[in-house]
Order: structure tokens, then C-alpha cells, then sequence
């Protein structure tokens, strides 16, 4: 899932790739590539620096916040990243490679040798395009905190009067005074 910079033949080039969703790790936190993933985008290379504009399809499948069920989300990601060689890009100092972001460093990446990694960019849109709290459905009840069933299927039941038993002892203290 790399990109040969040395292989480009002018100044801009058009990409249309595919790929399979295994062997594509998204993230360690549940989400996959539910179908194959869709790169088109033009490629422009100025001097050695890179810009690629276009778009990033797939369907992910991840774990709904509240119930832990798998669903399917469609991304549509538009494209428009700069790449610039990383070795020009080292930060000054002491090494410790800590600086101030910039508002114009937001939409640049970095690239080593004469290869672009199209993999971590694609991964990078994917994980952007998930919302923060995914829901199968805005209406999932989540699971019952009390004994785990999830509500979306079917109720449990007697738990709406269930108290902590960690704060009886300040009821009982209520009740006294």
C-alpha cells in the first residue's frame, strides 16, 4: 500500500486503487474494514513536495458504544493531504521532537525515502470519519448496567429500583437522623 514517488511519470497522476479488507488493521479498538476500501484521487508532485486530492470510500464495521453490537458505517472521505519529505522537516533543538503545531501544519504529512504510505493515510480518514461514540441506531438502549442484557433485544426487568449497595450504610444514616 505504498506509493513510488520515483515511479510517477509527469507532474500529476491519477490513482484508482482497491483494497481487500484483510491484511488492512484499522485500529486495536474494534474497528474493520467491512468492505474493500477505494482510493481515487490525482496525485501532484512539485519538486518534493506532494499533494493528493480525491476520495476514500469504504464500510467499516466497529462496536456500537451502548449495546457492543457490530454495524456498518459507509465513508465517503474527500482527499486533500500535502506531503512533504520528513528528513527536510526535523525539528531544531534539543531532539526531544516536541514543538507547537501551527495552524498551517494541520494538513501536512510526511513522507521518508521516495514513498508514501498510502495504508496509514487511508487508515487516518477512516478513524476521522467515525463519529466518537458510534450508536448502531440513536435510539440503542445500551445494556443493562445491573446484570448486562442488552435492552435493544429484550427487557429484564426489576432493576429500575436498584440501589448501589456501596451507599446503603448513608440511607440508613438518613433514616435515623
Amino acid at each position: 500500500m505504498r506509493l513510488d514517488l520515483s515511479r510517477l511519470r509527469g507532474d500529476v497522476e491519477h490513482l484508482d486503487r482497491r483494497y481487500e479488507p484483510g491484511g488492512f488493521p484499522l485500529t486495536d479498538d474494534g474497528v474493520r474494514l467491512a468492505s474493500p476500501a477505494h482510493l481515487v484521487a490525482d496525485v501532484r508532485k512539485d519538486g518534493r513536495k506532494v499533494r493528493l486530492l480525491g476520495r476514500v470510500e469504504a464500510t467499516l464495521e466497529c462496536d456500537c458504544s451502548r449495546c457492543l453490537e457490530p454495524f456498518t458505517i459507509a465513508v465517503d472521505a474527500p482527499l486533500d493531504n500535502l506531503f512533504l519529505p520528513a528528513d527536510d522537516n526535523v525539528p531544531a533543538g534539543d531532539g526531544d521532537g516536541e514543538q507547537e503545531v501551527r495552524e498551517d501544519d494541520l494538513g501536512v504529512s510526511f513522507y521518508r525515502g521516495d514513498e508514501i504510505d498510502l495504508g496509514e493515510m487511508m487508515r487516518e480518514q477512516f478513524i476521522l470519519a467515525l463519529p466518537m461514540k458510534p450508536l448502531c441506531r440513536e435510539s440503542c438502549k445500551g445494556l443493562c448496567p445491573v446484570c448486562g442484557v442488552n435492552r435493544n433485544r429484550e427487557d429484564c426487568g426489576g432493576h429500575e429500583g436498584w440501589v448501589d449497595p456501596r451507599l446503603e450504610p448513608l440511607r440508613k444514616l438518613r433514616r435515623d437522623m
